[in-house]
């Protein structure tokens, strides 16, 4: 089965010339003019990957983000005319997984296609179906997310990214690691996204995200999901 990507753009000529490319890489193309079509169209039959454009009538990218990651952990990656800092990290925390400014090269947009949905697709592994860390809970069969008796939807990243924690429990795990590991090697230079994931991450699974359980900080070091008391 093909991979299916979803296009969120009111500017035509993006719109044709991202689905022209796509498409000559093999990929499955649908397209959405706004964000509540946006919306309805992923209802109705969910997209691999979402390509959403920030400015756009009735519904902008990211309230459509929003929106989505409230039932959904599908990748997003934002593509926005707005090159300055806090829009990029605007939308990283609202739940996108990696921006795109324009204008864009079209290697530039394959690229990172590609590596967004490297990324989603997270490996099983031979081990219980079931992680637990105090209060939070894990179930890898379904890529689930429970704090107690609360289902949380993360995004695919962000999946990935507690994944390397409670993979590596008790080890003290290096920020370049964790990009290498969870964005590629060519993210492994590039803090910014991994602390604004860390910190929407903590938002999510921490019950006080300011004295964090699951997630800390080793200054000068990195991060660590310590061990669990019980064990």
């Amino acid at each position: 089965m093909s991979t299916r990507i979803l296009i969120v753009d009111d500017e035509p000529r993006y719109l044709r010339l991202i689905e022209a490319n796509l498409k000559t890489e093999g990929y499955e193309v649908v397209t959405a003019q706004d964000g509540e079509e946006a919306i309805e169209v992923f209802s109705n039959r969910p997209a691999d990957l979402i390509l959403l454009d920030v400015l756009m009538p009735r519904l902008d990218g990211f309230t459509t983000c929003q929106r989505i990651r409230q039932f959904s952990m599908a990748p997003i990656i934002i593509l926005t005319a707005k090159g300055e800092e806090q829009d990029r990290v605007h939308g990283l925390d609202v739940g996108a997984d990696d921006y795109l400014v324009k204008p864009f090269s079209v290697m530039e947009l394959l690229a990172r296609v590609r590596a967004v949905l490297r990324r989603a697709q997270v490996a099983e592994t031979g081990q219980s179906r079931f992680f637990t860390h105090g209060s939070l809970r894990i179930d890898l069969a379904r890529a689930e997310v429970w704090r107690g008796e609360s289902l949380i939807y993360l995004s695919a990243t962000e999946y990935r990214l507690l994944l390397q924690f409670a993979h590596n429990v008790g080890k003290v795990i290096a920020a370049e690691e964790l990009l290498s590991s969870v964005w590629g090697p060519e993210y492994r230079n590039d803090k910014e996204i991994l602390w604004v994931t860390i910190a929407r991450l903590r938002q999510k699974v921490e019950e006080d995200p300011h004295d964090p359980q699951h997630v800390v900080t080793r200054s000068g070091l990195g991060y660590l999901m310590p061990p669990d008391e019980k064990d």
